[in-house]
């Protein structure tokens, strides 16, 4: 358990935290959000003893121990065994028995521990570093921003991982379709202070949006009371037979604490330029093929053919490595197939985004230049509400490039493209730097465009969200699967992804049910037939409740579409002074927020059962995925 009290943060005039407090319970797994800058890796170096709080204190049990895995890749040793041992502490040194355990649990065969870690894909070394951590018995995993970097197998595994940890968890990330999977808890960094609530980042994000609900409204009127209040001592002070009801008045005022204003949170806001597009198809790619090294006997793209349809967003998925950068820049021009051609529309605008192409900004320029580089047509006054939407609003817009932060770098790479009409976007890993909200903003200004779409991407959320047709980069080649990611998981999805071992609390992996068990493997046939069966079950017990949840938010939509009419009629009847309008309404207002209370209570009620279904569901595709056949 961890005990945060009082805590506060500054760096000169710039606070952070503010008294702020909160516990962390036995077994919760608990995911941190915040705006960029707002302090969550603070708060963690804080929690991990590597920074000191200005005042407060952050207390543990006694023996408590903490595993702090940092997002930075960095290895000492010669061999993955080597670097596992790192992590045992001063009396356990010379236990390799048990770094040998733990490798094992995390998929590394006997023959890995003799090699380099730099051998290794980008997923085993954060396997790796976890292991490192591991060995040190911790009762909390701290991980900070741990899929960066990471192709959607690996980050699908340490979902998986993370989800069967038996201790407490505490994590950052970006993604918020691997913190809903994996959390049990919000804690949420927000206006200086911060929030705990049960529950995911979409209950979490509602709950404040509701809470700041009410601050406005009661803070409107209490000022409007005060103004009342203030007004009738003006009027009266001077009455000697009124002199009691003045001075009571004057008692309220000063017992009245003025509440804050809630200045507005700046985030990103935009849409693209969506130019007309006349034709069915976008782009003929014929026939491909690529390899950086020339008559390699098996190149990076062989024989690939791709028609993209107007309006169709493709995404590209696989591991590292595989070449999925490479077809981007392909299509988009950028590099030319050794054999094959592409055949773009006459009338195809495209624009380009790759997180690598931030080396292409001048830093002598200023943003507002690179902006207006982007398009020779753009006015000044276009490139400054294009700084705006990026949020580098005023004077900020003209800051040199060469001062910039990579995610301020990656934004100002994405305002160049919102500076030049288009009608086919080609986007490579466009979420890498941006936090929570601002990924919520793209999806939207993707999901919004008028145009083609293909992007590159490990973030499950958009492929969820945006994906009509996949490209799949597997061990196997390059597959084109036409249908949606959920229809892709489900017709098989990663079937080259090993699954992630439950890991026991005496820090080695649970061999209760092997995947090696012969006499416990399916044959493929009975596989894929028991997987259906569990799906379209799961699918019939989970619509009911969906459809219940659905109606219950449109009841509470109606109501409290219903309450916005009342206040507002409520607000003239105060305004004329009309007692009894005053009485009917707010008893209706009454009966409207006891409906939309008790709709609410009915939502968390059938939301529970969903979960609890929607777990026994997932438990039982565990199992059988346990007796695969290889």
């Amino acid at each position: 358990m961890i005990n945060v009290e009082n805590v506060s943060k500054s760096y000169g005039s710039y606070v952070l935290f503010e008294n702020i407090g909160f516990k962390i319970n036995p077994k919760e797994k608990v995911g941190l959000v915040g705006r960029n800058g707002h302090g969550k890796t603070t708060l963690f170096d804080m929690i991990s003893g590597q920074q000191s709080p200005d005042s407060g204190s952050i207390g543990f049990p006694k023996n408590y121990r903490l595993g702090y895995v940092s997002q930075k890749l960095e290895f000492f040793t010669d061999t993955v065994l080597e670097e596992g041992m790192r992590g045992l502490g001063p009396d356990c040194e010379g236990e390799h028995w048990r770094v040998e355990k733990i490798l094992a649990g995390l998929g590394f065969s006997n023959d890995d521990l003799g090699r380099s870690p730099h051998e290794f894909s980008g997923g085993f070394q954060v396997r790796l570093n976890l292991a490192r951590t591991l060995v040190s018995r911790p009762d909390c995993l701290m991980l900070d921003e741990p899929t960066n970097y990471l192709d959607i197998t690996s980050i699908r595994w340490i979902k998986g991982f993370l989800k069967s940890w038996p201790g407490e968890l505490l994590v950052i990330t970006h993604d918020r379709s691997f913190m809903d999977d994996v959390v049990t808890h919000v804690l949420g960094i927000v206006r200086n202070k911060v929030r705990k609530i049960k529950g995911d980042t979409q209950k979490f994000y509602s709950r404040i949006a509701q809470d700041e609900e009410v601050h406005e409204k009661t803070r409107k009127n209490d000022e409007r009371k005060r103004k009342e209040i203030e007004k009738f001592i003006s009027r009266f002070r001077a009455k000697a037979r009124l002199a009691g009801m003045v001075q009571s008045r004057i008692k309220t005022i000063e017992k009245m604490t003025p509440k804050e204003k809630l200045q507005h949170n700046k985030t990103l806001d935009f849409q693209f330029q969506a130019v007309p597009f006349s034709g069915k198809y976008m782009l003929h790619a014929q026939n491909i093929s690529f390899s950086y090294i020339k008559n390699e006997s098996r190149p990076l793209i062989a024989g690939l053919s791709l028609n993209v349809a107007a309006k169709e967003r493709v995404c590209i998925v696989g591991r590292n490595g595989a070449g999925k950068t490479t077809l981007l820049r392909i299509l988009a021009g950028d590099l030319a197939p050794d054999a094959g051609r592409i055949d773009p529309h006459p009338n195809l605008a495209a624009g380009f985004f790759e997180q690598t192409n931030i080396s292409s900004l001048v830093d002598e320029r200023t943003i507002e230049d690179e902006i207006l580089c982007s398009n020779p047509k753009l006015s000044r006054q276009a490139a400054r509400n294009i700084c705006g939407a990026m949020l580098f609003e005023g004077d900020a817009a003209l800051k040199k490039i060469g001062v910039l932060s990579g995610g301020e770098k990656c934004r100002v790479m994405l305002g160049k493209l919102l500076g030049t009409p288009v009608n086919f976007l080609l986007l490579d890993e466009p979420t890498n730097h941006f936090d929570m909200e601002s990924c919520d903003a793209l999806l939207s200004a993707i999901d919004a465009f008028d145009g083609g779409v293909i992007m590159v991407t490990h973030n499950e959320m958009f492929l969820h969200a945006l994906a009509e047709r996949l490209v799949v980069f597997s061990e196997n080649g390059i597959d084109i699967f036409d249908g949606t990611y959920q229809e892709f998981l489900e017709a098989g999805g990663w079937g080259d992804e090993a699954p992630a071992e439950s890991f026991s609390e005496n820090g080695g992996s649970n061999d209760c049910r092997s995947v090696k068990d012969a006499a416990g493997q399916l044959s493929l046939k009975d596989y894929k037939r028991f997987r259906s069966d569990i799906i379209t079950e799961k699918n019939q017990a989970l619509k009911p409740i969906k459809e219940a949840i659905e109606q219950v938010e449109t009841l509470i939509i109606k109501k409290e579409a219903e309450m916005g009419l009342l206040n507002e009629k409520m607000q003239t009847a105060i305004e004329k002074g009309n007692n009894r309008e005053i009485t009917d309404l707010s008893i209706s207002i009454g009966h409207c927020q006891k409906a939309v209370d008790k709709s609410f209570e009915e939502m968390e009620t059938l939301s529970e059962k969903h979960d609890a279904h929607q777990e026994a569901f997932d438990r039982r595709l565990a199992e059988l995925e346990d007796r695969r056949p290889f």
